[in-house]
């Protein structure tokens, strides 16, 4: 098996602020572009699966296959459990893994899905070419990640862009990459994929719920989550800038005429059918 390799820092952490991002995600708004590529008896990897609630949306789609769900954090995955228990799911199993050195033979899977992963690996590049070391010849690599710099909203804040560019020096000092969606085509390309179908999404907040939801979890987590204590940590803001911060998100929450978005990268990397040795059935 390859060697672990050094992971950049989760920028995030696992504060109640990102878990309540995390669990709305689900396979519908999130994973839509990998969904038609799906069949019943599928074996599937789930690469970072947080609290598991598109985990477990996988596994409701594959009932005659399995789910198999990996985080490199231990606390986290108790919840993916319980998410799975509450809905009777039986066809999932979770464990603590590294990306870069999966834990799993050579042409083990059907697909192997990762959603807002790489941006925050050490190795973009070497967690594909191990995502795709252990997916079948035939199978799919899917994987979707955020693009920072691309977010945008209205009306203008002076806040907002001080927490953009916050952010993205944060998360770079961490050692990911905050930008990785543009970047999805590129990394897969060279990690050895020749079959990529790459396409972009949005998530879009303007409603009074949806804004009053996005700005609170996003002024939350700049006060109280592992991000504001590593931005403070590293030098990079004040807890005074950070509470700023923080007020900004709130009055842009607070505007009628607000509106956010964020864009996705996302690729479809098909494993070539003559690759490998093992048995492509159900791919």
């Amino acid at each position: 098996m390859p060697r672990a390799r050094e992971t950049a820092v989760y920028t995030h952490g696992h504060h109640e602020s990102v878990l309540r991002s995390h669990t709305w995600r689900t396979a519908a708004n999130s994973a839509a572009y990998l969904l038609g590529s799906l069949t019943p008896g599928m074996r599937i990897l789930d690469v970072g699966c947080g609290p598991g609630t598109i985990t477990a949306d996988l596994a409701a789609l594959v009932p005659d296959g399995h789910v198999t769900a990996v985080d490199h954090a231990p606390g986290v995955l108790d919840r993916a459990r319980a998410t799975a228990a509450e809905r009777g799911l039986t066809n999932v199993d979770f464990a603590v893994a590294d990306v870069h050195a999966l834990d799993h033979p050579d042409d083990t899977f059907c697909v192997v899905h990762a959603h807002q992963v790489l941006q925050h690996v050490g190795d973009p590049v070497g967690a594909l070419r191990e995502m795709r070391r252990v997916t079948r010849p035939g199978g799919l690599v899917a994987v979707r990640d955020s693009d920072y710099a691309t977010m945008t909203w209205y009306p203008a804040s002076a806040g907002l862009d001080d927490w953009l560019e916050l952010y993205r020096r944060v998360a770079r000092a961490n050692g990911g990459e905050p930008d990785a969606g543009r970047r999805l085509k590129s990394w897969a390309l060279a990690a050895g994929f020749t079959d990529v179908t790459a396409t972009s999404a949005t998530w879009t907040f303007s409603t009074e719920q949806e804004r009053a939801w996005w700005s609170g979890l996003w002024a939350d987590r700049t006060v109280a989550s592992a991000y504001a204590a590593r931005a403070v940590g590293g030098g990079h803001a004040t807890e005074a800038e950070l509470r700023a911060v923080a007020r900004a998100w709130r009055e842009w929450g607070q505007r009628e005429d607000g509106w956010f978005s964020v864009l996705h990268g996302e690729i479809l990397c098909r494993k070539d059918a003559q690759e490998g040795t093992g048995d492509a059935k159900g791919a």
